[in-house]
């Protein structure tokens, strides 16, 4: 494609902001998809093709797809909600929607698509509760990656605030057989035989030096503490992860089987979002928020982007053209992304509808959209 695209979900639709390949005279074209809740967006670099997961108690769950980057849809539809029992018993109704009762191949085993991930010519999809969903025809049929979805350790999941949740789907850029994936609250899973097994990943590189703390999400017993929140991969072809937890932002040098605590010159341990540079193995951003209690805006009600430059060993509050009297906005786990360009763009959207942008790795700020509904994911293309 020509140009710069950025992929948002929302509350209602999806939402696509086309810019130029200079990343300017950006316009906004949405809402997409049917007007269901859309948690992520995602497209393949290569054919432009957008995939975008969501739905809900009303609509069930699925998965839309574009083929011609984005002015049409088709949906994959996976799981039934409460229309479709509404006109399984109303002929009217049913006819006024279109629906036939056709069955769905996953019936009500979830009610929402949460995350998607494309790589090495695979759709992946991320469902709440957590399971993992894998698509080898491009989105339209899908079958279940059981490898993890009945790992042993699954009666000991417990769902966060949002429920049993996976949401971050992280594949390696090299090895179509490795990948990554976070769920809350379960900590970090990776397999390295294509999904066919899964080990849980969520060991402290220095577990006698970390404080204790008495949050429930806090580091203890050796591990990072489960409710992870993001999951970004390092530059470069190896396992180098970031991750923002519930509690602390960490960094693994070895695919998670060891994780080392970032946090120390942060405003706040809680956060959701994490970046990292598409050349860079040593920088990364975060948008820390002020706790889970207090609030979750940005501390001091002003906002910033907190940039590492040596592998988190310190950090940089980058504030030029971000609001800093008065922002009450969150910034949710999906809604941060990185670009590919030289310097690095990167991208946040907020839960009051705006996207912004930095053209020069987050010394500067620039509002490209805004009044948007509730934006819950951000990818970009180009």
């Amino acid at each position: 494609m020509d140009g710069m695209q950025v992929l948002v979900g929302t509350t209602k639709g999806a939402f696509l902001l086309n810019g130029a390949a200079d990343r300017t005279g950006w316009t906004v074209t949405g809402p997409h998809c049917g007007g269901w809740g859309i948690n992520h967006v995602v497209g393949d670099p290569e054919t432009g093709h957008l995939w975008a997961g969501g739905g809900g108690e009303w609509f069930g769950a699925g998965v839309w797809r574009s083929t011609d980057g984005g002015e049409t849809w088709t949906l994959a539809k996976l799981t039934k909600g409460t229309m479709d029992d509404w006109a399984a018993n109303d002929p009217e109704f049913a006819q006024m929607i279109g629906w036939t009762p056709d069955p769905l191949p996953f019936g009500d085993e979830f009610s929402q698509v949460w995350s998607m991930a494309v790589a090495h010519g695979v759709v992946y999809a991320g469902t709440k509760p957590a399971g993992l969903l894998a698509s080898h025809d491009g989105g339209v049929t899908w079958e279940r990656v059981s490898g993890l979805t009945d790992h042993p350790s699954r009666p000991d999941w417990n769902g966060g605030a949002a429920g049993l949740i996976l949401h971050s789907i992280v594949p390696s850029p090299v090895d179509p057989k490795k990948m990554w994936v976070g769920i809350s609250a379960a900590g970090v899973f990776a397999t390295e035989d294509g999904g066919a097994t899964w080990d849980r990943r969520n060991r402290l590189a220095n577990a006698a030096a970390c404080e204790h703390h008495h949050h429930p999400a806090a580091p203890r017993d050796g591990e990072t503490g489960h409710c992870v929140h993001n999951i970004a991969h390092g530059a470069g072809q190896g396992d180098l992860l970031y991750q923002q937890n519930h509690h602390g932002v960490w960094r693994s040098v070895d695919g998670g089987r060891s994780w080392d605590d970032l946090t120390e010159g942060l405003p706040s341990t809680f956060g959701f979002p994490i970046g990292a540079h598409p050349r860079d193995r040593d920088t990364a951003w975060t948008l820390p928020l002020n706790g889970d209690m207090e609030g979750r805006f940005p501390p001091d009600a002003a906002a910033a982007v907190w940039r590492t430059r040596d592998g988190g060993q310190s950090w940089q509050a980058l504030r030029d053209g971000l609001p800093q009297t008065a922002c009450f906005f969150t910034v949710l786990r999906q809604a941060m992304a990185v670009d590919q360009a030289d310097p690095a763009g990167v991208y946040f959207g907020t839960n009051s509808g705006s996207v912004f942008a930095s053209f020069d790795e987050g010394h500067t700020w620039h509002e490209i959209a805004r009044h948007l509904p509730t934006i819950q994911s951000v990818e970009v293309l180009g």
